[in-house]
């Protein structure tokens, strides 16, 4: 596991610099915070399959920081805090599950972007992510994530964005959203 997070961090250092040249002008660093919502339970998912459960999507606070050290790559860096437990209805009853909460990084591209005027713009990014969670056993758990986001930026600083993810660890599918600052 050390291994891995070892060679994925050489690895976004050799691709930071390939990637581009670095543009002094563009402010490096994004704080912001919003809302995550995740649509399937990490556990018992083949018995929510065959029993054709209803899932109810689980809500967490999302705070999300964004470093850009070039113009077009930046390296998220993110904490799912649930606010309720996961749950599913089956054969009429309400099962709970505890959600754990969640934090990692990864590297994210600029992938388009539209400019409306000298103040507004919406950019795409997209990239592979890792989480990290507690397991049910007290155990980290490793999780690799791929992600994307519509970011609507007003006045060079003002984000408002819309995202989604999925998780290949977890088997799960998930909604993000929020509002931050561009420092």
């Amino acid at each position: 596991m050390e291994r891995i997070l070892i060679l994925m961090f050489i690895s976004l250092i050799g691709m930071s610099s390939a990637i581009g040249q670095s543009d002094t002008l563009h402010k490096k660093f994004e704080l912001s915070f919003g809302q995550a919502m995740l649509f399937i339970s990490s556990s018992e998912v083949q018995d929510i399959l065959e029993n054709e459960a209803i899932i109810v999507p689980t809500n967490s606070m999302l705070f999300f920081a964004e470093l850009r050290p070039l113009k077009r790559f930046r390296i998220p860096i993110f904490f799912n805090l649930p606010t309720e437990t996961k749950q599913f209805l089956l054969n009429g009853q309400i099962i709970n599950e505890r959600a754990s909460p969640t934090f990692g990084s990864g590297a994210q591209f600029q992938l388009a972007r539209v400019k409306f005027d000298e103040r507004s713009q919406v950019q795409f990014e997209a990239g592979p992510l890792v989480s990290f969670l507690m397991s049910e056993e007290s155990k980290l758990v490793f999780a690799p994530i791929s992600a994307g986001r519509f970011r609507i930026i007003r006045d060079n600083n003002f984000v408002m964005y819309i995202g989604t993810s999925y998780s290949f660890g977890i088997n799960s599918w998930g909604l993000f959203y929020g509002t931050g600052f561009i420092f």
